[in-house]
Protein backbone atom coordinates (compact mmCIF):
# COMPACT_ATOMS: atom_id res chain seq x y z
CA UNK A 1 0.00 0.00 0.00
CA UNK A 2 3.04 2.49 0.74
CA UNK A 3 4.65 1.52 -2.43
CA UNK A 4 1.08 2.22 -4.15
CA UNK A 5 0.96 5.72 -2.61
CA UNK A 6 4.36 6.27 -3.84
CA UNK A 7 3.78 5.86 -7.01
CA UNK A 8 0.71 7.89 -7.18
CA UNK A 9 2.68 11.24 -5.32
CA UNK A 10 5.33 10.30 -8.16
CA UNK A 11 2.65 10.33 -11.14
CA UNK A 12 1.04 13.11 -9.70
CA UNK A 13 4.24 15.14 -9.32
CA UNK A 14 5.50 14.44 -12.72
CA UNK A 15 2.10 15.68 -14.29
CA UNK A 16 2.02 19.08 -12.15
CA UNK A 17 5.35 19.95 -13.44
CA UNK A 18 4.83 18.72 -16.91
CA UNK A 19 1.90 20.97 -16.70
CA UNK A 20 3.42 23.65 -15.86
CA UNK A 21 6.20 23.60 -18.85
CA UNK A 22 3.48 23.44 -21.40
CA UNK A 23 2.28 26.75 -19.43
CA UNK A 24 5.49 28.42 -19.00
CA UNK A 25 5.87 27.72 -22.60
CA UNK A 26 2.45 29.32 -23.62
CA UNK A 27 3.25 32.29 -22.20
CA UNK A 28 6.34 32.82 -23.90
CA UNK A 29 4.99 31.81 -27.67
CA UNK A 30 4.24 34.37 -30.00
CA UNK A 31 0.36 34.87 -30.19
CA UNK A 32 -0.49 33.58 -33.82
CA UNK A 33 -2.65 35.71 -35.98
CA UNK A 34 -4.09 36.25 -39.20
CA UNK A 35 -2.31 39.23 -39.92
CA UNK A 36 0.43 39.07 -42.26
CA UNK A 37 2.17 41.71 -40.64
CA UNK A 38 1.82 43.72 -37.08
CA UNK A 39 3.24 45.67 -34.42
CA UNK A 40 2.59 46.84 -30.92
CA UNK A 41 4.54 49.91 -29.94
CA UNK A 42 4.82 51.50 -25.50
CA UNK A 43 3.52 54.95 -26.03
CA UNK A 44 5.55 56.47 -22.90
CA UNK A 45 8.87 54.70 -23.54
CA UNK A 46 8.34 54.44 -28.03
CA UNK A 47 9.68 50.70 -27.11
CA UNK A 48 8.75 47.99 -29.90
CA UNK A 49 6.88 45.23 -27.77
CA UNK A 50 6.10 42.71 -30.82
CA UNK A 51 6.77 42.35 -34.39
CA UNK A 52 6.03 40.36 -37.26
CA UNK A 53 6.89 41.96 -40.69
CA UNK A 54 6.71 45.49 -39.29
CA UNK A 55 8.87 46.88 -41.93
CA UNK A 56 7.48 45.43 -45.05
CA UNK A 57 5.42 47.03 -47.01
CA UNK A 58 1.89 46.43 -47.12
CA UNK A 59 -1.37 48.72 -48.67
CA UNK A 60 -3.57 50.56 -45.42
CA UNK A 61 -6.82 50.95 -46.70
CA UNK A 62 -8.89 53.23 -44.27
CA UNK A 63 -5.97 53.60 -41.89
CA UNK A 64 -4.75 56.04 -44.44
CA UNK A 65 -7.39 58.36 -42.65
CA UNK A 66 -5.21 59.36 -39.87
CA UNK A 67 -2.57 60.98 -41.92
CA UNK A 68 -5.86 63.05 -43.48
CA UNK A 69 -7.10 63.60 -40.14
CA UNK A 70 -3.23 65.15 -39.32
CA UNK A 71 -3.53 67.94 -42.40
CA UNK A 72 -7.32 68.74 -41.75
CA UNK A 73 -6.13 69.58 -38.11
CA UNK A 74 -3.32 71.63 -39.52
CA UNK A 75 -5.10 73.64 -41.89
CA UNK A 76 -8.97 74.19 -40.73
CA UNK A 77 -10.28 75.02 -37.57
CA UNK A 78 -12.79 72.90 -35.92
CA UNK A 79 -15.98 75.69 -36.66
CA UNK A 80 -14.62 76.14 -40.80
CA UNK A 81 -17.24 74.72 -43.10
CA UNK A 82 -15.83 72.22 -45.99
CA UNK A 83 -17.32 72.26 -49.36
CA UNK A 84 -18.93 68.58 -50.70
CA UNK A 85 -16.98 68.25 -53.90
CA UNK A 86 -18.25 66.16 -57.03
CA UNK A 87 -14.94 63.76 -56.69
CA UNK A 88 -16.48 63.19 -52.47
CA UNK A 89 -19.79 62.41 -54.48
CA UNK A 90 -17.96 59.85 -56.72
CA UNK A 91 -16.16 58.06 -54.20
CA UNK A 92 -17.87 53.94 -53.41
CA UNK A 93 -18.87 52.47 -49.86
CA UNK A 94 -18.13 53.09 -46.91
CA UNK A 95 -19.40 57.01 -48.25
CA UNK A 96 -22.09 58.92 -46.61
CA UNK A 97 -23.19 59.60 -49.62
CA UNK A 98 -23.91 55.91 -50.44
CA UNK A 99 -24.78 54.05 -47.58
CA UNK A 100 -26.80 56.77 -45.45
CA UNK A 101 -28.61 59.24 -47.75
CA UNK A 102 -27.30 61.50 -50.75
CA UNK A 103 -25.77 64.94 -50.51
CA UNK A 104 -25.45 67.47 -52.87
CA UNK A 105 -22.28 69.12 -54.13
CA UNK A 106 -21.64 72.15 -52.89
CA UNK A 107 -23.54 71.39 -49.08
CA UNK A 108 -21.23 72.19 -46.13
CA UNK A 109 -20.13 70.32 -43.12
CA UNK A 110 -18.12 71.47 -40.05
CA UNK A 111 -14.07 70.57 -40.05
CA UNK A 112 -15.36 68.59 -36.63
CA UNK A 113 -18.56 66.92 -38.19
CA UNK A 114 -16.17 65.88 -41.36
CA UNK A 115 -13.60 64.43 -38.50
CA UNK A 116 -16.00 62.53 -36.80
CA UNK A 117 -17.46 61.08 -40.09
CA UNK A 118 -13.78 60.23 -41.41
CA UNK A 119 -12.72 58.49 -38.40
CA UNK A 120 -15.71 57.00 -36.85
CA UNK A 121 -17.41 56.31 -39.89
CA UNK A 122 -14.17 56.05 -42.13
CA UNK A 123 -16.42 57.64 -44.78
CA UNK A 124 -14.12 57.74 -48.44
CA UNK A 125 -16.72 60.56 -49.37
CA UNK A 126 -14.95 62.98 -46.69
CA UNK A 127 -11.86 62.03 -47.24
CA UNK A 128 -11.84 63.62 -50.28
CA UNK A 129 -14.02 66.60 -48.66
CA UNK A 130 -10.68 67.40 -46.83
CA UNK A 131 -8.51 66.62 -49.95
CA UNK A 132 -10.24 69.22 -51.91
CA UNK A 133 -11.16 71.83 -49.25
CA UNK A 134 -7.53 71.52 -47.64
CA UNK A 135 -5.56 71.48 -50.88
CA UNK A 136 -6.93 72.73 -55.01
CA UNK A 137 -7.23 68.83 -55.52
CA UNK A 138 -6.36 65.42 -54.77
CA UNK A 139 -3.03 65.23 -56.36
CA UNK A 140 -1.67 67.94 -54.91
CA UNK A 141 -3.30 66.91 -51.40
CA UNK A 142 -1.18 63.52 -51.90
CA UNK A 143 1.91 65.91 -52.23
CA UNK A 144 0.82 67.56 -48.89
CA UNK A 145 0.73 63.81 -47.45
CA UNK A 146 3.96 62.47 -48.29
CA UNK A 147 5.81 66.25 -47.49
CA UNK A 148 4.21 65.22 -43.64
CA UNK A 149 5.61 61.64 -44.33
CA UNK A 150 8.83 62.94 -44.74
CA UNK A 151 8.30 65.27 -41.52
CA UNK A 152 7.43 62.69 -39.36
CA UNK A 153 10.84 60.64 -41.09
CA UNK A 154 9.29 57.68 -42.41
CA UNK A 155 11.19 55.47 -44.65
CA UNK A 156 9.01 53.07 -46.33
CA UNK A 157 5.35 55.04 -46.71
CA UNK A 158 4.21 56.80 -49.81
CA UNK A 159 0.52 57.96 -50.29
CA UNK A 160 -1.72 59.00 -53.20
CA UNK A 161 -5.22 58.38 -52.00
CA UNK A 162 -6.33 60.63 -48.79
CA UNK A 163 -9.25 57.41 -48.35
CA UNK A 164 -6.55 54.52 -48.58
CA UNK A 165 -8.36 52.91 -51.75
CA UNK A 166 -6.14 50.84 -53.65
CA UNK A 167 -3.45 52.05 -55.73
CA UNK A 168 0.10 50.14 -55.87
CA UNK A 169 2.03 53.28 -55.10
CA UNK A 170 0.12 54.17 -52.12
CA UNK A 171 2.04 51.60 -49.16
CA UNK A 172 3.55 52.00 -45.66
CA UNK A 173 4.91 49.73 -43.17
CA UNK A 174 3.15 49.00 -39.52
CA UNK A 175 5.92 50.53 -37.91
CA UNK A 176 5.31 53.54 -40.02
CA UNK A 177 1.68 53.47 -39.53
CA UNK A 178 2.62 53.09 -35.45
CA UNK A 179 4.60 56.72 -35.82
CA UNK A 180 1.22 58.21 -37.81
CA UNK A 181 -0.97 56.72 -35.35
CA UNK A 182 1.01 58.13 -32.30
CA UNK A 183 1.01 61.51 -34.00
CA UNK A 184 -2.37 61.56 -34.56
CA UNK A 185 -3.44 60.28 -31.19
CA UNK A 186 -1.29 63.52 -29.19
CA UNK A 187 -4.32 65.81 -31.20
CA UNK A 188 -7.31 66.39 -28.74
CA UNK A 189 -9.57 67.19 -31.86
CA UNK A 190 -8.36 63.79 -33.71
CA UNK A 191 -7.99 61.77 -30.29
CA UNK A 192 -11.96 62.91 -29.55
CA UNK A 193 -13.07 61.85 -32.70
CA UNK A 194 -11.22 58.38 -32.46
CA UNK A 195 -12.20 57.71 -28.54
CA UNK A 196 -15.96 58.65 -29.46
CA UNK A 197 -18.46 55.10 -29.67
CA UNK A 198 -21.18 56.92 -31.56
CA UNK A 199 -22.36 61.05 -32.92
CA UNK A 200 -25.01 62.71 -35.44
CA UNK A 201 -23.00 64.76 -37.78
CA UNK A 202 -25.21 67.48 -39.80
CA UNK A 203 -24.73 68.90 -43.36
CA UNK A 204 -25.72 73.17 -43.39
CA UNK A 205 -28.28 71.96 -45.84
CA UNK A 206 -30.05 69.68 -42.63
CA UNK A 207 -28.85 66.25 -43.56
CA UNK A 208 -28.35 64.48 -40.40
CA UNK A 209 -26.16 60.94 -40.44
CA UNK A 210 -25.94 59.37 -37.07
CA UNK A 211 -22.74 57.32 -37.20
CA UNK A 212 -20.87 54.60 -34.95
CA UNK A 213 -17.53 53.89 -34.65
CA UNK A 214 -16.49 51.07 -36.96
CA UNK A 215 -13.74 49.74 -34.11
CA UNK A 216 -15.71 46.68 -32.73
CA UNK A 217 -12.76 46.87 -29.78
CA UNK A 218 -13.75 49.94 -28.35
CA UNK A 219 -14.52 50.46 -24.45
CA UNK A 220 -13.37 46.88 -24.05
CA UNK A 221 -10.10 45.69 -21.63
CA UNK A 222 -8.48 49.09 -21.98
CA UNK A 223 -9.14 50.05 -25.88
CA UNK A 224 -9.81 53.57 -25.73
CA UNK A 225 -9.20 54.58 -29.65
CA UNK A 226 -8.60 52.77 -33.10
CA UNK A 227 -9.02 52.95 -36.84
CA UNK A 228 -10.26 50.25 -39.51
CA UNK A 229 -9.65 49.91 -42.63
CA UNK A 230 -10.20 47.34 -45.72
CA UNK A 231 -9.82 46.97 -49.90
CA UNK A 232 -9.40 43.90 -51.43
CA UNK A 233 -5.83 43.99 -51.73
CA UNK A 234 -4.92 45.62 -48.18
CA UNK A 235 -7.10 43.10 -46.44
CA UNK A 236 -7.82 43.74 -42.98
CA UNK A 237 -6.49 46.65 -41.25
CA UNK A 238 -6.70 47.93 -37.92
CA UNK A 239 -4.69 50.75 -35.65
CA UNK A 240 -5.82 50.38 -31.86
CA UNK A 241 -4.57 52.42 -28.86
CA UNK A 242 -5.10 51.14 -25.39
CA UNK A 243 -4.69 52.15 -21.58
CA UNK A 244 -4.44 49.96 -18.89
CA UNK A 245 -3.62 51.20 -15.98
CA UNK A 246 -2.00 54.25 -17.17
CA UNK A 247 0.08 52.66 -19.43
CA UNK A 248 -0.43 53.48 -23.21
CA UNK A 249 0.08 50.80 -26.42
CA UNK A 250 -0.29 51.06 -30.00
CA UNK A 251 -1.26 47.86 -32.07
CA UNK A 252 -1.01 47.64 -36.04
CA UNK A 253 -2.61 45.01 -37.63
CA UNK A 254 -1.87 44.58 -41.71
CA UNK A 255 -3.02 42.19 -43.73
CA UNK A 256 -5.57 40.29 -41.41
CA UNK A 257 -8.56 38.02 -42.95
CA UNK A 258 -11.64 39.48 -43.38
CA UNK A 259 -14.24 36.45 -42.56
CA UNK A 260 -18.18 36.48 -42.20
CA UNK A 261 -18.94 37.32 -38.76
CA UNK A 262 -15.30 40.69 -39.44
CA UNK A 263 -13.94 39.02 -36.45
CA UNK A 264 -10.19 38.01 -37.29
CA UNK A 265 -8.53 41.70 -37.71
CA UNK A 266 -9.65 42.21 -33.93
CA UNK A 267 -8.80 39.04 -32.83
CA UNK A 268 -5.34 39.47 -33.78
CA UNK A 269 -5.45 42.87 -32.43
CA UNK A 270 -6.40 41.11 -29.16
CA UNK A 271 -3.87 38.87 -28.97
CA UNK A 272 -0.78 40.84 -29.80
CA UNK A 273 -2.08 43.30 -27.44
CA UNK A 274 -2.74 41.12 -24.07
CA UNK A 275 0.79 39.11 -24.75
CA UNK A 276 2.58 42.41 -25.30
CA UNK A 277 1.65 43.87 -22.07
CA UNK A 278 2.49 39.92 -20.27
CA UNK A 279 5.63 40.37 -22.04
CA UNK A 280 8.70 41.64 -20.01
CA UNK A 281 12.11 42.63 -21.29
CA UNK A 282 15.24 39.91 -21.11
CA UNK A 283 18.05 41.35 -19.56
CA UNK A 284 20.93 42.15 -22.06
CA UNK A 285 23.45 42.49 -19.51
CA UNK A 286 22.52 41.57 -15.84
CA UNK A 287 23.56 43.92 -12.68
CA UNK A 288 26.74 43.71 -11.42
CA UNK A 289 28.53 42.24 -14.52
CA UNK A 290 31.57 43.03 -17.06
CA UNK A 291 30.51 44.93 -20.66
CA UNK A 292 33.89 44.91 -21.83
CA UNK A 293 36.78 46.64 -21.36
CA UNK A 294 38.47 49.87 -22.25
CA UNK A 295 41.90 51.43 -22.70
CA UNK A 296 41.44 53.97 -20.62
CA UNK A 297 44.27 57.17 -19.97
CA UNK A 298 44.28 59.07 -17.22
CA UNK A 299 46.31 61.76 -15.12
CA UNK A 300 47.75 59.62 -11.92
CA UNK A 301 49.03 63.59 -10.96
CA UNK A 302 46.54 66.75 -12.10
CA UNK A 303 49.48 69.13 -12.20
CA UNK A 304 51.60 67.42 -14.33
CA UNK A 305 50.69 66.78 -17.79
CA UNK A 306 51.82 63.13 -18.07
CA UNK A 307 49.18 60.51 -18.66
CA UNK A 308 49.09 56.84 -18.01
CA UNK A 309 47.10 54.29 -19.87
CA UNK A 310 45.43 50.79 -18.92
CA UNK A 311 43.23 48.41 -19.19
CA UNK A 312 39.90 49.09 -17.64
CA UNK A 313 37.16 46.45 -16.77
CA UNK A 314 33.93 47.84 -17.34
CA UNK A 315 30.94 47.17 -14.90
CA UNK A 316 27.42 48.06 -14.68
CA UNK A 317 25.46 48.03 -11.78
CA UNK A 318 21.57 47.80 -13.00
CA UNK A 319 19.90 45.03 -15.11
CA UNK A 320 19.91 46.33 -18.82
CA UNK A 321 17.03 45.15 -20.18
CA UNK A 322 15.00 44.68 -24.02
CA UNK A 323 12.39 43.53 -25.69
CA UNK A 324 13.35 40.84 -27.64
CA UNK A 325 12.21 40.70 -31.37
CA UNK A 326 13.79 40.22 -34.30
CA UNK A 327 12.79 44.47 -34.90
CA UNK A 328 14.89 45.15 -31.89
CA UNK A 329 17.74 42.87 -32.74
CA UNK A 330 18.29 44.28 -35.86
CA UNK A 331 18.65 47.64 -34.54
CA UNK A 332 20.22 47.80 -31.18
CA UNK A 333 23.32 49.63 -30.70
CA UNK A 334 25.34 49.54 -27.27
CA UNK A 335 28.14 52.47 -26.92
CA UNK A 336 30.57 53.15 -23.96
CA UNK A 337 31.49 56.45 -23.70
CA UNK A 338 33.97 57.32 -20.89
CA UNK A 339 33.63 60.66 -19.67
CA UNK A 340 35.55 60.83 -16.08
CA UNK A 341 39.07 59.42 -15.97
CA UNK A 342 39.96 60.77 -12.37
CA UNK A 343 41.30 58.60 -10.07
CA UNK A 344 38.45 58.16 -7.97
CA UNK A 345 36.03 56.78 -10.87
CA UNK A 346 39.59 54.70 -11.99
CA UNK A 347 38.61 52.80 -7.93
CA UNK A 348 35.14 52.41 -8.94
CA UNK A 349 34.00 55.05 -6.04
CA UNK A 350 31.75 57.47 -8.94
CA UNK A 351 30.57 56.61 -12.36
CA UNK A 352 33.43 56.30 -15.29
CA UNK A 353 30.28 57.42 -17.74
CA UNK A 354 27.05 55.71 -19.56
CA UNK A 355 26.43 53.13 -21.57
CA UNK A 356 23.76 54.16 -24.20
CA UNK A 357 21.88 51.35 -25.46
CA UNK A 358 19.53 52.63 -28.33
CA UNK A 359 17.44 50.93 -30.58
CA UNK A 360 15.09 52.57 -33.15
CA UNK A 361 12.98 55.38 -31.28
CA UNK A 362 14.54 54.51 -27.97
CA UNK A 363 17.98 55.21 -25.74
CA UNK A 364 18.41 54.17 -22.45
CA UNK A 365 21.82 55.63 -20.58
CA UNK A 366 23.16 53.57 -17.32
CA UNK A 367 25.83 54.61 -15.17
CA UNK A 368 28.92 52.52 -15.95
CA UNK A 369 32.24 51.66 -13.52
CA UNK A 370 35.57 50.43 -13.76
CA UNK A 371 35.79 47.08 -11.46
CA UNK A 372 39.84 47.79 -11.61
CA UNK A 373 41.13 45.43 -8.93
CA UNK A 374 42.61 48.13 -6.05
CA UNK A 375 46.15 46.63 -6.61
CA UNK A 376 46.48 47.33 -10.05
CA UNK A 377 46.00 50.37 -9.80
CA UNK A 378 48.04 51.11 -7.37
CA UNK A 379 50.68 49.21 -8.87
CA UNK A 380 50.16 50.78 -11.90
CA UNK A 381 50.28 54.56 -10.24
CA UNK A 382 53.61 53.43 -7.80
CA UNK A 383 55.18 52.54 -10.89
CA UNK A 384 54.21 55.77 -11.98
CA UNK A 385 55.86 57.69 -8.86
CA UNK A 386 58.58 55.38 -9.10
CA UNK A 387 59.65 56.43 -12.95
CA UNK A 388 58.91 60.26 -11.66
CA UNK A 389 61.17 60.00 -8.75
CA UNK A 390 64.25 58.10 -11.15
CA UNK A 391 63.98 60.85 -13.39
CA UNK A 392 64.06 63.19 -10.79
CA UNK A 393 67.00 61.94 -9.41
CA UNK A 394 68.97 61.79 -12.79
CA UNK A 395 67.91 65.55 -12.98
CA UNK A 396 69.55 66.21 -9.57
CA UNK A 397 72.66 64.36 -10.63
CA UNK A 398 72.60 65.82 -14.13
CA UNK A 399 72.21 69.74 -11.95
CA UNK A 400 74.72 68.22 -9.97
CA UNK A 401 77.32 66.87 -12.46
CA UNK A 402 77.01 70.42 -14.30
CA UNK A 403 77.39 72.61 -11.23
CA UNK A 404 80.79 70.54 -9.85
CA UNK A 405 81.67 71.34 -13.44
CA UNK A 406 81.33 74.69 -13.46
CA UNK A 407 83.18 74.64 -10.09
CA UNK A 408 86.42 73.33 -11.69
CA UNK A 409 86.75 75.73 -14.45
CA UNK A 410 85.79 78.45 -11.84
CA UNK A 411 89.36 77.37 -9.81
CA UNK A 412 91.47 76.87 -12.72
CA UNK A 413 90.76 80.69 -13.71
Amino acid sequence: MKCKNTSLLLTFIFIFCLSFNVLADNSTALPEIYGKAAITVDMQTNEIIYEKNADIKMYPASTTKLLTAILLEKNKKPGDMLTYTADAKAQPPSSLNRDLHAIEVGDTMSAEDVMDGLLMYSANDLAYVVAENVSKDAPTFSDKMNEEVKKLNLKNTHFVTPNGLHNPNHYTTPYDMSVIARQAFKIPRIQKAMERPANTIKTTKGLAFPIKNTNKLLGKDGCIAGKTGYTDPAGRCLVAIYDRNGRKMVGVVMGSVYDPADSYVFNDMEKIINWSYSKQPIVLHKKDSIIGRKEVSYNPISFIGIKKSLEVPIKIKDDVTYYDNDLNKKDLKETINIKNTSVEALKGEVPLGTLTVSQRELSKNYNIYSDLPKQALDKNVISFYAAIFILLLIFIFILACIKIRHNKRRRYL
